[in-house]
């Protein structure tokens, strides 16, 4: 069990605190109203923000999704991906929904049975 203690985080990473602390803020909350909402004390909050205290996962949890977030398991090598998407939603977010969504993947100009018509139309109606 000794092992186990060393594991254990002395504070929540920082981009999760700041996480936590922008959606607060963009959302118009102060410390106290964000504990309000969750069942927590201003100073819990302000704890969990500067690093102070170790939220239990629960508690995490709970602040979490008071402000629509959530934690998920992702496999490492698709880190980079997931990151990837929460960035360009959050662009999308700033920049307004009618904002045209980035090509992840571009089609070949060379379509493979030859037919650049159908490629052309296939293009257009995308």
């Amino acid at each position: 069990m000794e092992y186990m203690k060393h594991l254990r985080m002395n504070r929540l990473p920082e981009n999760i605190r700041q996480e936590i602390r922008n959606v607060r803020r963009d959302r118009g909350w102060s410390q106290l109203e964000l504990g309000r909402r969750a069942g927590f004390t201003q100073r819990h909050v302000s704890g969990i923000e500067t690093g102070r205290i170790v939220p239990r996962y629960d508690t995490l949890i709970d602040l979490l999704r008071v402000l629509d977030r959530d934690l998920a398991l992702v496999p490492r090598e698709l880190v980079p991906v997931v990151q990837s998407l929460v960035r360009d939603y959050g662009n999308r977010q700033s920049f307004g929904a009618d904002r045209e969504r980035p090509l992840y993947a571009a089609i070949d100009d060379d379509d493979e049975d030859g037919d650049e018509e159908a490629h052309r139309e296939r293009r257009s109606t995308r």
